[in-house]
């Protein structure tokens, strides 16, 4: 049985010490939180002070992004190294908005994800499609090529996780309905054990990303294949956080 996994991408908010307030507040709300897991990934300046917050609790830190070399001339990047001397366990990698913001590559988000698991890091390797590409028709192609391509070379024993999100789904308000979200998180499951094998795909928490909020994560936890979610703006209140981490209580 997957364990759910429910994870806060804050992106670009929150200073440091806003950060420090949130973390505080939001480790005593959820400290009798049990039977799922936790993650909350900061920007890069807050993550060692919460990470002091979060140490010998039940809530998991992790990075944005990442760069996939240790150390190096190159500016304004952070290695894994730097992630995990900062307490971090977790790195989202793929992003959407590394994608077509920053232009990043699957052959580039790859390099990234074999790096983050040779340091000991899980990665939490996003896949999701463009609105004008599910109007065409090629969802399972996007998402099936983005998932096959940013995992090659990566070994069966090797922990991740995926994070599916409609890129036409994230910050718009819109959400994929549950059954369409677990129509392609069904693809991606079947895509898994096409590449490591029933047993390994089986064992993959997949999570849905884009516009996860209180109102609409019980539908979503409620299918099959949806173990957990990446919460982006619904992550930066503690009260709306604290509800996604309880769905279904």
């Amino acid at each position: 049985m997957r364990k759910p996994l429910i994870a806060g991408n804050w992106k670009m908010n929150k200073t440091v010490s806003e950060s420090i307030e949130f973390a505080r507040d939001f480790v005593k709300a959820v400290s009798n939180v049990t039977d799922r897991d936790i993650l909350i990934c900061p920007p890069f300046t807050s993550l060692y002070p919460v990470s002091e917050i979060f140490n010998g609790t039940n809530v998991r830190l992790g990075a944005q992004n990442m760069y996939f070399e240790e150390k190096g001339a190159f500016t304004g990047e952070i290695s894994p190294l730097m992630l995990k001397d900062a307490g971090c366990s977790f790195v989202i990698l793929g992003h959407s908005e590394r994608r077509h913001i920053f232009g990043e590559s699957n052959e580039l988000i790859n390099k990234k994800v074999l790096s983050a698991v040779s340091h000991g890091l899980v990665p939490v390797l996003c896949v999701g499609e463009l609105l004008e590409e599910r109007e065409e028709g090629k969802t399972f192609d996007v998402v099936g090529s983005q998932l096959e391509e940013g995992l090659k070379g990566v070994s069966a024993d090797s922990e991740f996780v995926i994070a599916y999100e409609p890129v036409w789904a994230i910050g718009t308000g819109k959400t994929a309905t549950p059954e369409l979200a677990e129509e392609v998180h069904r693809f991606l499951r079947e895509k898994l054990s096409e590449l490591f094998g029933s047993k390994k795909a089986e064992s993959v928490r997949i999570l849905y990303g884009g516009s996860v909020k209180p109102e609409n994560v019980d539908g979503l936890m409620a299918m099959n294949n949806i173990d957990g979610a990446l919460v982006g703006g619904a992550s930066l209140k503690v009260e709306s956080f604290v509800k996604i981490v309880n769905f279904g209580r």
